[in-house]
């Protein structure tokens, strides 16, 4: 926007008086330029520094003479030296010499000050020029309450505060956030002003315009264990064995005992972000889980010299090192033989065999157990197997596998800790009416679990 240029007007003022003749001329500059009482001519005024938010929309000001210039930022300026001289010289006007006659020097000089005349907005100073009125502090302006005077050359101007702009006659509030985003994420106008606010998770950087994310971990780890930051929040995890609870920031123990009945074998044991398993007595924790027989013959055998140690699941039991009952006598390891030359013995087995096992409690069944097989065989004999005694509940069933051998099959599931005697009887017979029998009494252990 291009002002107007002013051109200086020269006002001549002559005073006279009866005792002297005199000649005096005043100069008074029009508007864009004011009085230099140093160099005796009108100087420019350099709108560009007196007047506020001189040019709008971007545009910068430039000053010249009589008035100034709005003009784009990216304008050139090609200034003629010898035009502005001209134009200086042509406006700044001219001071006519004071001529005076000769007067008696003993008389003082008259005072010119009733005589100087001001324009609108001017007043005449102590030193007899011309000076600017400041209508902003003598009160002599008619701005608005929500206005604010400034103070021009002869005049003054209305202007809105920061933060609003003139509607007519009145000032209104600028909405800052309907314009080019200002705010990082939200933006808050209030009157006159405005001020951005960040969405959870993040805070005002330096310039209180951009968001920048808040490290919680760092700041005030709200975790109970781990904590880990993620853009605009956290999350929290908890160490092995814990479990976030429902407000996602405390840590509860994991109760892996009641999580699955099958992570122990026999019993597991809660602890504070952890579990163990143990064992009944008898046994020892393999693995951390599992459940291993204690062989008690190996490691405190407390049975007598007379008796023989047999470990079973869970235990151990001390059997006699002689078996045998009378009429029988030890002829082996647990073997026992009826003398033929004993009249009882015709009537008895001819021998018994002792022998001991252990199984789990509540074994599958069928289930083979134990096989038992004729050691001496004799030409042109038969041999038959039957349970002679000790399966009154049936829980064992005896089939023969050969013409020697037979195998025991458990039929019933049995539960411990309990002690089965079978007695297995294989009868052998010939065509010369050849009879005889021997006897395996087989001592059965149930342990008391099933491991």
């Amino acid at each position: 926007m291009l002002t107007a240029m002013f051109l200086a007007a020269l006002i001549l003022i002559t005073v006279h008086s009866q005792e002297t003749e005199e000649t005096i001329t005043y100069t008074q500059c029009t508007d864009g330029y004011e009085w230099d009482p140093v160099r005796q001519r009108c100087k420019d005024i350099d709108e560009c520094e007196i007047v506020p938010d001189a040019c709008k929309g971007g545009m910068k000001c430039v000053n010249h003479y009589g008035g100034y210039l709005c003009l784009p930022r990216t304008a050139q300026i090609i200034v003629n030296e010898r035009e502005e001289a001209a134009a200086a010289e042509s406006t700044s006007g001219r001071n006519n010499v004071i001529r005076r006659t000769p007067a008696d020097p003993h008389r003082a000089p008259p005072n010119p000050t009733h005589q100087i005349q001001c324009a609108a907005g001017y007043e005449q100073s102590d030193h007899n020029v011309c000076q600017d009125i400041d209508e902003c502090a003598t009160g002599a302006h008619n701005c608005r309450a929500d206005q604010m005077c400034v103070n021009l050359r002869g005049s003054f101007s209305c202007q809105c505060p920061p933060g609003y702009q003139k509607r007519g006659d009145q000032c209104v509030d600028i909405d800052e956030c309907t314009l080019p985003p200002y705010c990082h994420h939200r933006c808050v106008n209030t009157p006159g002003s405005y001020y951005c606010q960040c969405n959870a998770g993040f805070q005002l950087a330096s310039n209180n315009h951009t968001c920048v994310d808040i490290n919680e971990c760092d700041a005030n780890n709200p975790c109970a264990q781990q904590c880990y930051n993620i853009l605009g929040s956290f999350i929290c995890q908890c160490n092995p064995g814990f479990e976030l609870s429902s407000d996602r920031i405390n840590c509860e123990d994991t109760d892996e005992c009641r999580t699955s009945s099958y992570i122990c074998q026999y019993q597991c044991v809660n602890e504070p972000g952890k579990f163990s398993c143990v064992c009944p007595e008898g046994y020892q924790v393999v693995g951390g889980r599992t459940c291993q027989d204690i062989n008690e013959c190996e490691t405190t055998n407390e049975c007598r010299e007379d008796e023989i140690c047999w470990n079973y699941h869970g235990g151990f039991r001390c059997y006699p090192r002689n078996p045998c009952q009378e009429p029988y006598v030890l002829t082996s390891e647990n073997r026992c033989v009826c003398p033929v030359s004993n009249a009882i013995c015709r009537e008895l087995p001819y021998s018994v065999v002792y022998k001991y096992m252990s199984i789990r409690s509540d074994r599958t069944v069928p289930s083979d157990i134990f096989q038992i097989q004729a050691t001496t065989i004799y030409p042109n004999t038969i041999n038959t197997f039957r349970i002679k005694s000790g399966n009154e509940n049936g829980e064992f069933y005896l089939r023969q596998t050969s013409a020697v051998s037979a195998m025991l099959v458990l039929v019933k599931s049995l539960s411990g800790p309990r002690e089965h005697i079978v007695d297995l009887e294989m009868l052998t017979v010939n065509s010369l009416n050849y009879r005889t029998s021997s006897v395996l009494r087989l001592t059965i252990i149930v342990g008391p679990y099933a491991f």
